[in-house]
């Protein structure tokens, strides 16, 4: 790859040889590995068993995990948004785990659509719930930089599976409540806060 990225430094009218470049090929296979990285990364290991039999069935969300990833068509990132709701048959993941499933689709060459379907399909495989949520949120620097240049678009997409597609009550709580700002932490005396501590970890 170190090959392949001096001679693109060469087709663009640079010379790999100046001091500022002669590291660059090592720096961008080491960038590219890491944003590239859901290609080796599976699941279940992901997942590691956080999947717990729960006597719960209403909506559970995880709001504004951020996310970056590259556009398959001209390689530059696109960044922002996921929003993740799911409603329980009896089986929840780690809410830790949620962020995590997400880095493993976003880390891998992506267009949104195919992104948000992904991850949608992925909860529905692993934990058969009444139905799965997601809205992915993301400026495209594919457009902001290049093309048409619009700084500020930004780019929406949804897959709502089961309960969310066959509900629109449904499907109105979760895109209602994923407008709530999460509010900021009531502060107690000596630096406590009143947030429950495993949602404050």
């Amino acid at each position: 790859m170190k090959d392949l990225i001096r001679q693109l430094l060469a087709e663009l009218g640079e010379n790999p040889a100046r001091e500022g470049l002669i590291d660059t090929p090592k720096r961008v296979e080491k960038a590219l590995r890491f944003l590239t990285s859901g290609y080796t990364a599976d699941v279940d290991s992901v997942l590691n068993n956080a999947l717990f039999t729960v006597d719960y069935n209403e909506m559970v969300i995880v709001k504004d995990i951020d996310f970056y990833s590259l556009c398959e068509h001209h390689l530059l990132p696109f960044f922002g948004k996921c929003h993740i709701a799911y409603i329980p048959r009896g089986k929840v993941i780690g809410l830790s785990k949620i962020p995590r499933l997400v880095e493993v689709f976003a880390r891998r060459l992506q267009i949104q659509e195919r992104m948000t379907n992904q991850i949608a399909e992925t909860i529905t495989a692993k934990i058969d719930p009444l139905g799965v949520a997601v809205v992915i949120e993301a400026t495209h620097l594919c457009m902001a930089m290049r093309g048409v240049e619009k700084q500020n678009s930004f780019a929406i997409t949804s897959a709502m599976l089961g309960g969310f597609r066959t509900d629109a009550r449904t499907r109105m709580e979760f895109l209602e409540l994923i407008r709530v700002p999460f509010p900021v932490a009531h502060r107690l005396p000596h630096g406590r806060d009143d947030r429950d501590p495993v949602s404050a970890g």
